[in-house]
């Protein structure tokens, strides 16, 4: 046979390793999923048995070639050299994922054999068990290696593929949070939305009038529903035990909702009106979100396991709501109901129907997809555990063990695994062992094809009793019954065997706290059980005694064949009677003479119990000292005394620790309450003395007053000094982030790189104060844009340029929206929220701050996008209108890009292409082709040919401004162009762009390939051709001849009108839009009168200010000459005054001869 080969083949993707191994196939056994590790060995070693029985007859093993990647796990027979490839015979042995390798075993004492366990059957939880061997057992390692690998690979590309699906699957509404209710029960009446409703409104009237002192109530909320429109309600029924036949609801009347509803202002917790309530509500495959696109965070995230209740308003039918189960701080749990507002009742409805889908396909998947697990009850368990029992042992004592295990049996099926096994007659005790292993698979295994998990049993008799009746709820409770008996039947079995064996291990079956019914199964346990002794039911046990240890372990079983313990009996109240973490019960010995009666302790301290303590050892299991009679012992059965215990304080902590014991069990607590009455009994477990680990432990000097000033002191001092480096720290974090941030906004390549001279003249312009009311040059911006925009400024420039439109336009157009905020607009429901949320997902999906699903970038511009759409309610939302926030939103803030998205909207003239009759866009068609004709006319000619209008290609040019398909530094660079030049830019970049590459368009000479070329070819331009498209678009202009083909239009419309045979009806739907086109024309030529007009008006009203300040400023004039003229006279008369010097000296001196 050839030597084991390793090939590692070029990967299909990054990565991917393919790599393929020369094996031998020993054989294959299909086994259950449930098969465990310590199973596994003697699997394997079945297989090679059935191997080397076929062996005989004909060769089982075959040469086989397992290919491992990550994408695959393929095993394919390998011919030989002689035979040539045959596709019947070479068909593949199995194929799977990797990642459905769950299990892999190496052989130690045969290390060329190994063995994979693939899982097959999720459903009928069957896998296959595979034994491969290898001619060099060196690479067995690396074989298993391999396929740990790529099941790694391949876990990890299903973490990232999940995330595609579920943003397919995921559905997204946009609603109003009205406010959450604690309610008394998990299910409610769909009236109960009505009423949270009202209570809401009830307590925001309270605090308005709180608030703004005593005035007129008012509802707080608009509600667009009508009385007696139906609900659409459904709810998601939870099993419950005390649920009787019939649906809950129907006890429930009007008038009970207010007793369902919790009083108190405190849990009914409306949203504040003046806050952003606006929420995307997410509905996954297996969970309910609430991301807030104000704060771009999830604010709630329910599982379906949590929500019980959902519903429609009756009176309110544009509200819903759903009730979930949500912790509270002590450890427990309570219901709340959250309300919803949404824009209509059609979008409630189409909540209501996909939360149901979600809900069925949650529950349906959930069912198929159900991990396999083990229960203490399970027939595998009991082999597993048997398995790792003999793991180790020699074959010897694993057949003593094995025939221990067989006891447990009943007598029929020792019988037949006795039978089965004589007939094979096994040469050594291995290969019985390994025979008797095998039956017992196969036993255990049909058994566990009708074993009910523990924690399913309770749920599978509430389903069967609802659909069958009374019948069932029987044969349920005996199939629990005969459960337990068989438990405590294996449980004292494996106690005895462990006492005997003297340093065994004893292995207890633990049991579940939710598989025990106290109040209906102890009695009738005990009677099951007493009807079929086991090996220790020898003298039964006290039936009080043996009906809690049976919900115990098979430690205090095997204690108690020693010796009983006596302790005060504890009063247990139902809801104290099963304590989960200590996993025990407290009893009431019965039949001991020596048991004190009940000390009468001080109503508010309860009666310790009886605590089993876990034990490494089981010959000396922990026994207690009772408090009173400290040196009585109790004896056992048989009269043999219990040896007493000391702890070392080390012990004597872990116990206490180890075993939760109530409160009133440490008297250490009470140390310092002597106000509390009697103290508790110390424990027994609690050492005498007060001493510490390394002796007496010094008490502790009290405190002056001065010096617990000074801690305090010190301690407030520390507490700011904390809050300061917190705030700070905080800051620091938060601009990390927004550099962050930016960075990955402008994670794109620069077509024009800027200098550093021309970053000086923009970041000279932008620094200049009061820059908003300064004119610059335009010759001087021009030449600026031209030469480059620095990416870090481009926002920046960008409002610079806007300014400086509204300066050389001071008065807008007659289109101009209302001034309404923008977090005003945020607070309102929009219509257009589903075109919105799905083009999110389309825009820019491969720019890392827009392709995180509902991630900061897409919340972002979706809050740009719903604010617009409320803002211009005749566009309301485009397709198209995404890529243009979207470029806005990488290079400026949220706010900033919507007041840039209403300028280049407004202000630039782009609103009118995405009207919803779309006649500006067949305009700007028309006058792309012309601008071709005239400009191109071999191109013209070559597209007309083959029937290409520009409508084709150029459309997504107009509506997304080159961004749905051009590099974002190319779409920059455009935009520049638009803040300077306007929106006849981009006539200029097509024409360009058409132009540059008309010799590779004239080679194509059919329909497809020109299309694909202008579509996919054409945008992929390298930097130098970009660079130099616009170049030529800063040399255009060709605002005439746009304006002449859009007259041209409208002249051939109305020719084309006219000399149509139509019939009169057709002929008067065209006069009618052409006559509703021609008065948005003639309202468009107005709205220009009126602008003309206005800056008629104002160029007037500027000179008769400028003529009134010149004759100001002449008056200004004369009167300055003439107090010059007055000056200079003054001047020629001092002039002509003789200078006097002597009689000016005395009057200087004056002064200080009279302060002397």
């Amino acid at each position: 046979m050839e030597p084991i080969t390793f090939t590692a083949k070029k990967p299909m993707f990054p990565n991917e390793i393919s790599v393929d191994f020369g094996l031998q196939l020993v054989g294959s056994l299909p086994v259950h999923s449930l098969t465990t590790m310590p199973m596994l060995p003697w699997v394997v070693a079945e297989v090679r048995r059935l191997s080397g029985q076929s062996s005989k007859k004909e060769p089982a093993t075959r040469q086989v070639r397992l290919w491992v990647s990550p994408s695959g796990l393929k095993c394919e027979p390998e011919p030989g050299k002689s035979q040539q490839w045959d596709p019947l015979i070479c068909s593949s042995i199995f194929e799977c994922k990797p990642q459905h390798v769950h299990k892999l075993i190496h052989n130690s004492h045969d290390p060329s054999y190994f063995a994979c366990l693939i899982r097959e059957d999720a459903a009928h939880r069957q896998s296959i068990c595979y034994v491969f061997k290898a001619d060099d057992q060196t690479k067995v390692p690396e074989i298993i290696s391999s396929i740990r690998q790529a099941g790694k690979i391949a876990r990890q590309e299903e973490l990232r593929c999940p995330s595609e699906f579920d943003d397919t699957f995921a559905k997204k509404f946009e609603v109003l949070f009205c406010g959450r209710v604690t309610v008394a029960h998990k299910k409610a009446p769909p009236a109960l939305i009505d009423e949270c409703i009202e209570k809401f409104n009830h307590v925001s009237c309270n605090q308005r009038a709180d608030w703004t002192g005593p005035e007129p109530r008012r509802p707080m909320r608009k509600s667009f529903s009508q009385p007696g429109l139906r609900s659409l309600a459904f709810r998601k029924e939870f099993q419950d035990a005390n649920l009787r036949s019939g649906s809950f609801f129907s006890s429930f009347e009007e008038n009970d909702i207010e007793n369902h509803l919790i009083s108190g202002h405190n849990i009914v917790q409306p949203t504040d009106i003046e806050e952003n309530r606006t929420m995307l509500f997410t509905i996954g495959q297996s969970e309910v979100y609430l991301i807030s696109p104000d704060t771009k965070k999830i604010a709630l995230e329910k599982n379906f396991k949590e929500i019980s209740f959902c519903s429609q308003g009756i009176r309110h039918v544009d509200h819903f709501g759903f009730i979930c189960r949500e912790s509270s701080g002590g450890g427990g749990f309570h219901f709340v109901c959250y309300v919803f507002q949404c824009t209509n009742e059609a979008l409630v409805d189409e909540i209501m129907m996909t939360l149901k889908q979600a809900f069925t396909v949650a529950a349906v998947q959930q069912m198929a997809k159900a991990p396999a697990q083990l229960c203490e009850g399970c027939p595998l368990q009991a082999l597993h555990k048997l398995c790792e029992r003999i793991e180790g042992m020699n074959s010897s004592k694993t057949k003593l063990e094995l025939q221990k295990h067989l006891t447990t049996l009943t007598n029929q099926e020792q019988a037949t695994i006795f039978e089965e096994v004589q007939k094979l007659r096994p040469r050594s005790e291995q290969r019985e062992n390994e025979l008797i292993i095998s039956f017992l698979r196969c036993l255990y295994e049909e058994k566990q094809k009708e074993h009910i998990h523990v924690g399913e049993m309770k749920q599978a008799s509430q389903i069967a009793a609802e659909n069958i009746g009374s019948e069932l709820p029987a044969s349920a409770t005996r199939f629990r019954l005969d459960m337990l008996k068989n438990k405590a039947k294996r449980s004292l079995t494996e106690s005895l065997e462990s006492i005997l064996s003297r340093g065994n291990k004893a292995k207890g079956l633990q049991e579940h706290s939710t598989s025990v019914d106290l109040d209906s199964s102890v009695s009738s346990t005990l009677s099951n059980i007493s009807k079929e002794p086991s090996v220790g039911d020898k003298e039964a046990l006290p039936i009080s005694e043996s009906s809690f240890k049976l919900l115990g372990s098979s430690d205090d079983l095997s204690s108690d064949s020693e010796g009983h313990f006596t302790e005060e009996p504890a009063s247990l109240s139902p809801q104290q009677t099963f304590r989960r973490r200590a996993n025990t019960l407290s009893h009431f010995p019965v039949g001991c003479p020596e048991l004190p009666e009940p000390t009468q302790g001080s109503p508010g301290v309860s009666q310790r119990k009886l605590m089993r303590y876990h034990s490494v050892s089981t010959e000396t299991p922990h026994e207690r000292k009772d408090l009173e009679s400290k040196a009585n012992h109790v004896g056992d059965s048989g009269g043999t005394p219990v040896k007493t215990r000391r702890h070392s304080w080390r012990q004597q902590i872990f116990l206490r620790v180890a075993t939760p014991q109530k409160a009133c069990d440490s008297p250490g607590r009470y140390e310092d309450y002597s106000e509390l009455g009697e103290l508790p009994p110390r424990s027994p477990l609690e050492p005498v003395c007060e001493d510490g680990p390394f002796g007496p432990v010094p008490e502790e000097k009290k405190r002056t007053s001065r010096e617990l000033r000074e801690l305090w002191k010190k301690a407030i001092l520390q507490q700011i000094l904390l809050l300061r480096m917190e705030k700070e720290n905080q800051k620091l974090q938060a601009s990390e982030n927004d550099l962050l941030n930016k960075r990955l906004k402008l994670d794109y390549e620069e077509i024009t790189p800027c200098l550093k001279e021309v970053t000086t003249v923009w970041e000279k312009m932008l620094s200049t104060p009061g820059r908003s009311k300064i004119k610059f040059d335009m010759e001087k911006m021009h030449s600026a844009v031209g030469q480059g925009v620095p990416r870090h400024h481009r926002g920046e420039i960008w409002k610079f340029l806007a300014e400086q439109f509204h300066l050389k336009h001071p008065f807008p157009s007659k289109q101009q929206p209302k001034d309404v905020p923008y977090k005003e607009l945020l607070k309102q429901l929009t219509s257009q929220q589903h075109a919105i949320l799905i083009d999110l997902g389309r825009t820019f999906p491969t720019h890392p701050y827009f392709s995180a699903q509902l991630g900061a970038g897409q919340l972002s511009l979706y809050n740009i996008l719903k604010a617009y759409s409320l803002l211009d309610q005749e566009v309301g939302y485009c397709q198209g209108l995404s890529f243009v926030a979207g470029i806005l939103l990488l290079h400026m803030s949220e706010e900033e890009a919507f007041k840039m998205l209403k300028f280049l909207m407004f202000d630039m003239g782009l609103r009118k292409q995405y009207r919803p009759d779309m006649i500006i866009l067949q305009i700007q068609m028309y006058q792309l082709s012309r601008l071709l004709h005239d400009y191109h006319r071999d191109l013209y000619d070559h597209l007309e040919e083959h029937e290409i209008g520009p409508s084709l290609y150029a459309a997504p040019w107009f509506l997304t401004v080159f961004a749905s398909q051009f590099p974002l530094g190319f779409v920059a660079r455009v935009f520049d162009m638009i803040f300077l030049q306007g929106s006849e830019v981009i006539f200029k970049v097509a024409l360009s762009l058409l132009g540059s590459h008309k010799p590779l368009i004239l080679q194509h000479e059919n329909l497809e390939t020109i299309v694909d070329f202008i579509k996919n070819t054409l945008p992929n331009l390298g930097l130098v051709q970009m660079e130099k498209t616009i170049n030529q678009v800063f040399e255009m202009d060709i605002a005439k001849q746009l304006q002449a083909y859009e007259v041209e239009y409208h002249v051939l419309q109305e020719e084309l009108i006219d000399s149509s045979p139509l019939s009169d009806n057709q002929r008067m739907d065209k006069l009618e839009k052409t006559n509703s086109s021609l008065r948005k024309q003639n309202l468009d030529l107005l709205e220009q009168l009126q602008m003309a007009n206005g800056r008629i008006q104002s160029l007037e009203a500027t000179v008769e200010k400028l003529l009134t300040s010149e004759s100001k400023l002449k008056q200004a004039m004369l009167a300055l000459e003439l107090e010059r003229s007055a000056l200079l006279q003054v001047v020629e008369e001092l002039r002509r005054q003789p200078a006097e010097p002597g009689t000016r000296e005395p009057d200087c001196t004056q002064p200080e001869t009279s302060g002397d």
